[in-house]
């Protein structure tokens, strides 16, 4: 999926994807102290992750090429521009945007192929060794999820700002502009809409590097990998309330209930919108007989995610991979209501249907999907899933 192929922020388990927010009553017990959680965890053999250093540093390689392709560094308008032209379209160093691995400044400068946390990491090293002054920004885009081995993923995104006066930057490629500066934006789908955006620093998109890093550990079930990404997140950026989440998926995981509510909750404390990991209590309190407290969490969330069309592709994801496909095409078609543009909602009724047995309805919705496509890839595989249904459809 690669409409918002973005930072992994939180994970949950999609078997238990009813969520939401943590109800307090007089029989919640008071949250220990943080810190007892890494205690003892003997269970998690060691692991080494990539220095905080080594997340930002370019290689002497690719230094070279800056200062042979900016024989002046000095911090200008013509210097952004170039920049850009430098990551996207010279002949020899072509990057391009797609989902797929997290990756250090210096790998995805080498790969030519990174996620936007990457890209933006990538292009802040640049912009930093040019000289410009360039802020991180989280962009707040509606909850989106996307399902990998069973467990589903919500996303973020970032981008990057470079301080300038925007009447200057006029018809620069990838850009868009904003009140106090111009934003480089990896994502077509977010240039195309002004979401709210904050203000973020290095350590925590250190931060968020590392929670991807673990998520990815622990949907392959690599754990202790895992839990030492997670900790460096904390370590690195202690308030940045995705990574208690996400390490308290990995406790309950590994029957470790306790630890994981103490992270659930310090999580909210963090971000009371954190809404995954409200709804992670919320299985926590079912899986351990807190029924009133689970439904009341389910309940909140579900209406509260009513309206936003990406919650009903994850709710028809759900329900497909369960091969409840009358239940999947209801969410789908709810999506489509809400939103007639995603090509997801599309492909879910094609991919329902054509299990169904509908072949003409599959193959209707194939060509919406593709309609509404904007990346070749999923172009082109929706292409040719059309025309393996052509050969069934006359």
């Amino acid at each position: 999926m690669r409409r918002n192929s973005l930072i992994i922020a939180f994970i949950f388990s999609s078997s238990l994807l009813s969520i939401l927010g943590c109800g307090t009553t007089k029989t919640v017990k008071p949250i220990p102290t943080t810190k007892i959680i890494f205690n003892n965890q003997t269970q998690f053999t060691d692991f080494k992750v990539e220095p905080y250093e080594e997340i930002f540093v370019l290689s002497d390689e690719i230094k070279e090429k800056l200062i042979n392709y900016f024989p002046s560094k000095k911090p200008s308008m013509e210097t952004a521009k170039k920049l850009l032209h430098f990551i996207f379209n010279s002949a020899n160093n072509h990057i391009d945007y797609k989902s797929g691995a997290t990756l250090t400044a210096t790998q995805t400068f080498q790969q030519k192929n990174a996620n936007c946390l990457s890209l933006s990491i990538m292009a802040f090293s640049m912009a930093e060794q040019l000289g410009l002054e360039a802020n991180f920004q989280r962009v707040f885009i509606p909850e989106y999820w996307t399902l990998e081995k069973g467990f589903n993923l919500l996303t973020y995104h970032i981008n990057l700002k470079l301080q300038f006066d925007q009447a200057r930057f006029a018809g620069v490629q990838r850009l868009y502009d904003i009140t106090d500066g111009v934003v480089i934006d990896f994502n077509i789908n977010t240039r195309k809409q002004k979401f709210r955006t904050k203000d973020i620093n290095k350590h925590t998109v250190a931060a968020m590097f590392y929670n991807n890093k673990g998520a990815i550990a622990m949907v392959n079930g690599r754990n202790s990998e895992a839990y030492h990404y997670f900790k460096n997140a904390i370590e690195v950026a202690p308030s940045y309330s995705p990574a208690w989440g996400n390490l308290g998926i990995l406790f309950r995981l590994n029957n470790k209930n306790d630890n994981a509510e103490i992270a659930y909750r310090h999580a909210l404390i963090l971000d009371p919108a954190n809404n995954t990991a409200k709804g992670n209590l919320g299985i926590l309190f079912e899986m351990t007989d807190r029924v009133a407290l689970a439904k009341k969490i389910k309940k909140e969330l579900d209406t509260k995610r009513q309206s936003n069309p990406y919650y009903h592709i994850a709710k028809g994801n759900e329900a497909y991979v369960k091969k409840r496909y009358r239940e999947a095409i209801s969410h789908y078609k709810k999506s489509a209501e809400l939103d007639k543009k995603l090509h997801e909602s599309y492909f879910g009724l094609a991919r329902s249907f054509y299990l169904l047995g509908d072949y003409i309805k599959a193959k209707r919705y194939l060509k919406s999907a593709k309609r509404h496509s904007f990346y070749i890839e999923d172009i082109n595989s929706y292409q040719n899933k059309i025309n393996s249904l052509n050969a069934m459809v006359y």
